[in-house]
């Protein structure tokens, strides 16, 4: 059958890339689909000091390129490809892209997560113009700038500190009167003196004639609403919200169950309630979004998938 697989594997972040490696490995016939960058959202992160015997200075991107390069070396195909659609009602999966269709004994599913928004007025028209979802990627253009960084988790205390190395000033804007980030994360946006801080406020409104040159805000105990305009010698100002991810699952819906929120449930083994389809990564149920469960995910899927196949397909 052409383009017959025995995994698909939709996502080439740390998931589908640990995946591919442990399929491909296996002398499974390995095809890992990716639609956007490769490495998912660990190639927009500076540093990764929480991984397990990463070398000193590992970037988000030097981490990816080994694992692309593991993966490939035990022959693991990696193809450009947007999915579109599904069909996993029959023993062979179908999965379509927008030219392409390929067809599989087993599926991995890594699609991963991308980042919410905010919602408010302004936000879309102005996405970079001002607005982004990535400190790594754009903190360079706003260098002497303001910035404000939405949000108060890990992330967003993470990336506002990231941001004090570019801009001149950083102001962290939470809808709460306390950080929800780890201690340590916390103590040492505290310490920094280009961090600043604005509590119980959510954005009402970005506002810019072609590049962000205001912000609405208002709180949310007082019901009080202030606009921040941008200093006249600048003439702009960075917004970067960090507020949390929306599962990339919608092209999945009816196929295989998702919980309310749209990420995939499954079992310990990776399983979801279809046979043959397996989840990993950020689109899965779990309680820690992080690289290293990222991975670990991808490798019991390859597995669980190689044992699929041996009961199920005969040689």
């Amino acid at each position: 059958m052409q383009n017959l697989y025995d995994v698909i594997i939709i996502g080439a972040g740390p998931a589908g890339l640990a995946a591919g490696l442990y399929a491909a490995r296996a002398k499974m016939k390995t095809l890992i689909l990716e639609k956007d960058r490769t490495g998912g959202q660990i190639v927009t992160t500076n540093e990764v000091a929480n991984y397990p015997g990463s070398i000193k200075e590992a970037t988000g991107p030097s981490l990816v390129a080994r694992m692309v390069e593991q993966a490939e070396e035990f022959g693991a195909e990696r193809k450009k490809g947007n999915v579109v659609e599904v069909d996993f009602s029959e023993k062979v999966k179908i999965v379509k892209c927008e030219e392409t269709e390929y067809r599989a004994k087993s599926i991995i599913v890594a699609s991963g997560a991308t980042p919410k928004k905010i919602g408010c007025l302004g936000e879309v028209k102005l996405i970079g113009k001002g607005v982004s979802y990535c400190a790594t990627c754009d903190a360079d253009f706003f260098t002497d700038l303001e910035v404000f960084v939405i949000g108060g988790g890990d992330s967003a205390v993470e990336e506002a500190i990231y941001l004090t190395k570019f801009a001149r000033k950083v102001t962290i804007v939470h809808r709460r009167d306390e950080l929800r980030a780890a201690k340590s994360i916390q103590e040492k946006a505290f310490k920094n003196e280009k961090i600043d801080f604005i509590w119980d406020t959510a954005v009402e409104e970005i506002k810019g004639d072609g590049i962000v040159e205001s912000i609405v805000f208002k709180n949310r105990k007082t019901g009080e609403i202030t606009e921040h305009k941008a200093a006249e010698e600048d003439g702009t100002f960075g917004v970067f919200p960090f507020i949390g991810y929306q599962p990339v699952s919608e092209i999945y819906k009816g196929h295989i169950e998702l919980d309310k929120a749209g990420y995939i449930p499954t079992d310990e083994h990776m399983n979801t309630n279809v046979g043959g389809i397996f989840a990993a990564g950020d689109i899965r149920v779990k309680t820690l979004r992080q690289v290293i469960t990222a991975a670990a995910d991808g490798a019991v899927a390859a597995v669980q998938a190689e044992k699929y196949i041996e009961n199920n397909f005969e040689e």
